[in-house]
């Protein structure tokens, strides 16, 4: 017996379909893509394109030296 694969739609990338600029100082925007523990959540759970994602990397790490974000949450 064949078990079928399930294929879900691939998500679409925020930044491009709304056309938005991704900025370090916008601690609201770069929480969502934070986890609960305070790590990048990855380009294939997030949906981001490549070139989103590493744009949004380099905008939390600058958040982080500039101590807008945490580094890590408290447990």
């Amino acid at each position: 017996m064949e078990r079928g694969r399930l294929f879900q739609r691939r998500r679409v990338c925020r930044f491009c379909h709304e056309k938005m600029p991704i900025d370090f100082k916008d601690v609201g925007l770069l929480r969502n893509f934070l986890t609960e523990r305070g790590r990048i959540v990855p380009r294939r759970v997030s949906g981001n394109c490549l070139r989103h994602q590493r744009e949004l990397t380099v905008a939390i790490k600058r958040a982080r030296t500039i101590a807008m974000l945490a580094f890590a949450e408290e447990r």
